[in-house]
């Protein structure tokens, strides 16, 4: 009987979900800064990157419709309704995580970027922490030789939820800020320091544009209650080994 329901609010929940977000999201109002480098790549045929921290990513399923992208989503359960959501905005859902067949799921990813479709990363992963990039979306850009593209957003009204990242919706007719950087270069055939230090690089371009969109709106960090100390982590090659 479990299995039954499962089944059943699969075909059913993300297609309700994905038009009451529709409805929803179009009542904002949207104010793009540094946008224009993206849209003009992508428009001239080039393949881009999309990355953006967790908290922000339901808002950016609907921005981003307009572009067909490769998205990954967690191999977990719960993460199908998230997969099918993606494909009902004109995404690829390819499945993994940081913890779960990762490296395959970043090999597919790869795979959708040579088939002429663009990518979009959650740069802190499924499970966070929050904020802080993983090396996945460095690793996929080295490999791939497409530009990275970094962008944050803040909402002048918003529901946070008590997510690890606070995940963040904004409400009906408020004014959502959307900042974007330059594009992100990557080198080919980085080793572990190099990789590292665009990791950190990364991070502290996404957390600017992040600052930027909030403040921008008087606000302070979505997220400030959560603790802002940073967990090392070991970085991963494509073929699943730690580099310690």
């Amino acid at each position: 009987m479990t299995d039954f329901w499962y089944r059943t609010s699969l075909r059913l929940l993300p297609g309700l979900v994905a038009g009451l977000i529709r409805l929803w999201f179009s009542t904002c109002r949207l104010k793009t800064h540094g946008g224009e480098e993206m849209l003009t790549f992508i428009d001239s045929g080039g393949k881009g990157i999309a990355t953006f921290w967790h908290y922000s990513f339901l808002y950016n399923f609907y921005y981003l419709r307009g572009n067909r992208a490769a998205v990954m989503v967690s191999a977990s359960r719960d993460g199908e309704y998230i997969a099918r959501l993606a494909e009902k905005f004109g995404h690829v859902p390819v499945r993994g995580s940081s913890n779960r067949r990762g490296f395959r799921a970043l090999r597919e990813m790869l795979v959708e970027l040579k088939r002429g479709n663009n990518a979009a990363v959650v740069a802190d992963g499924s499970q966070g922490p929050a904020r802080r990039a993983q090396a996945g979306c460095i690793l996929m850009a080295s490999r791939s030789g497409d530009p990275i593209f970094p962008l944050a957003w803040a909402a002048s009204r918003c529901l946070t939820f008590k997510s690890w990242d606070r995940t963040v919706i904004p409400l009906p007719f408020s004014t959502v800020v959307l900042y974007q950087g330059k594009s992100m270069r990557v080198p080919p055939n980085l080793d572990q320091a190099a990789i590292e230090a665009w990791r950190l690089k990364l991070e502290q371009e996404l957390n600017r544009l992040y600052n930027m969109a909030w403040t921008a709106l008087g606000k302070e960090a979505h997220d400030q209650d959560l603790p802002r100390s940073r967990t090392s982590q070991g970085l991963h090659d494509l073929n699943g080994r730690d580099k310690q």
